[in-house]
């Protein structure tokens, strides 16, 4: 009974979850499998882009006889790397239906062989002289990742308690940035970035892919997917037992009939429900805001454009490589950070610092851009305000989000979630890369006051109208929720 009453408390620490070994190691593969793979195909096709575009050259003049256009060879290339953010948004549209019907854990282990398809493809797309399937296979990596990067937030913030559920729930952003780092190093001429490498470079994304297939279905399924979309309160208990490392679960499993209780009302919501819904009007726009700030903020511009501002800061061509590596390694020791930091900080704070940190570096970037000509010392400035912008999105805008999606919808509406957030998530990336060309062509350096003013739009909203879910039940912050949607919560009538 003590346990019970100390329920909506605060922090029932002692009653809620510790880290234990098996939910430990469902996140390191989870995460490992799918997160680090999304991470590792942003960056690969960096590195040896020259190797691969002479690759693109040769094919086309074997075939035909006569050299390729450069026209031609731009609009090549511009698809092999846009094609991932757009298979991407794909993914993210099959989310809804194959969290339904396959589960969470399901859902990611079909979705590797997506990933190991693409790797074989990949990898003998030289031995095979063409560069089609280097083209077909990188939007099937992207449905890969598109999938990955919601299904594992969605599956981990589903099994963590709730004392946990943001320290976990920023670990698929972490192997985001280890898989970027990945890339970077093994990218680097003397490694695999080289005429005779970048095959392999590509290729090795399925192995990822084969490690999560053959460990992940040794660990249980969401429970909460099982007691509430299943009915299987056997089957939940058994799995949150062993996550807990404990027998006794019943607080838990009492949580989520309750939380089952108060939508049956609703039953499972798609996305057009979602938007007509107006119990979840406040919660929807806030993802579509936060995931459309994460990636309109410019992240994805200040990595490809970070080689041509150290270019331009007098940084050697030959070590820019290692100036980029070192960026990415800043990237994963930030978010690692915010693994241990968001549970005692919160949210709210990381993505107010974050945001803040990144408006004033694109800010003072723009300056320093613009005068880097005429005073000598403005280069080094522009280097530290890419590093100051890196730091301040690790900490917040990139991993927190995702988090938000889990924490502000219930189960019968988070899958719709998850899939309208990952398709702004998406096709936000995807404009960004076929947008910035032209910015930064038209505007110079001021292209990154656009990227401040959404910083500060994003951080603004954030402030006035997204509250914290820190150590709250997923009930207690559907009735922070509900107060702002000024609508009733459906109570369980015990």
């Amino acid at each position: 009974m003590k346990g019970e009453k100390q329920e909506s408390s605060e922090g029932s620490e002692g009653a809620k979850g510790k880290m234990t070994l098996p939910l430990a190691l469902v996140a390191l593969i989870s995460a490992f499998g799918s997160s680090f793979q999304y991470g590792y195909n942003v960056s690969v096709i960096n590195s040896p882009a020259p190797y691969m575009q002479d690759f693109y050259n040769k094919t086309y003049l074997d075939r035909t006889g006569v050299p390729m256009d450069g026209g031609f060879q731009t609009l090549l290339w511009s698809l092999t790397v846009s094609m991932f953010p757009l298979g991407g948004l794909f993914g993210s549209l099959m989310v809804w239906p194959m969290v339904n019907n396959c589960g969470r854990k399901g859902t990611l282990l079909i979705n590797n062989l997506f990933s190991i398809a693409a790797a074989i493809l990949m990898g003998t797309s030289e031995l095979a002289k063409t560069f089609e399937v280097i083209i077909l296979s990188r939007v099937v990596m992207g449905i890969f990742a598109g999938l990955a990067s919601n299904v594992v937030p969605m599956f981990l913030g589903e099994m963590s308690p709730k004392n946990l559920r943001g320290a976990i729930g920023v670990v698929p952003q972490l192997f985001i940035t280890i898989g970027i780092l990945a890339a970077q190093i093994l990218g680097l001429n003397s490694i695999l970035g080289n005429a005779t490498g970048w095959p392999v470079l590509l290729g090795l994304t399925g192995i990822p892919s084969l490690v999560q297939l053959l460990t992940l279905p040794f660990f249980p399924e969401s429970p909460r997917y099982l007691l509430i979309q299943k009915g299987n309160e056997e089957q939940a208990r058994r799995a949150l037992q062993r996550l807990r490392g404990r027998e006794d679960v019943d607080e838990e499993i009492q949580e989520m009939y309750q939380e089952d209780r108060s939508e049956k009302e609703e039953g499972q919501f798609s996305v057009l429900s979602l938007f007509t819904f107006r119990g979840l009007r406040w919660q929807l726009i806030s993802i579509i805001v936060m995931m459309a700030g994460q990636q309109l903020s410019g992240v994805n511009g200040v990595f490809y454009y970070a080689d041509r501002i150290f270019e331009s800061a007098g940084v050697a061509s030959s070590s820019i490589q290692f100036v980029t590596v070192s960026i990415g390694a800043i990237n994963v020791v930030m978010t690692l950070l915010a693994v241990f930091i968001v549970e005692s900080l919160g949210r709210r704070i990381l993505l107010l610092a974050g945001f803040l940190l990144c408006s004033a570096s694109c800010a003072i970037l723009t300056l320093a851009l613009n005068l880097q000509s005429s005073v000598s010392w403005m280069s080094y400035l522009s280097i530290v305000c890419v590093i100051a912008y890196i730091i301040g999105h690790a900490i917040g805008p990139s991993p927190i989000p995702a988090v938000m999606i889990t924490e502000m919808f219930l189960q019968s509406s988070r899958p719709a979630a998850f899939m309208v957030g990952g398709s702004v998530h998406w096709l936000s990336n995807f404009t960004v890369g076929l947008v910035f060309l032209y910015m930064e062509a038209g505007l110079g350096p001021y292209s990154f006051l656009i990227f401040c003013a959404i910083c500060v739009t994003t951080m603004l909203y954030i402030f006035f109208i997204v509250p914290e879910t820190k150590n709250k039940t997923f009930m207690e912050i559907n009735r922070i929720m509900a107060k702002r949607n000024k609508v009733e919560v459906q109570e369980s009538k015990e």
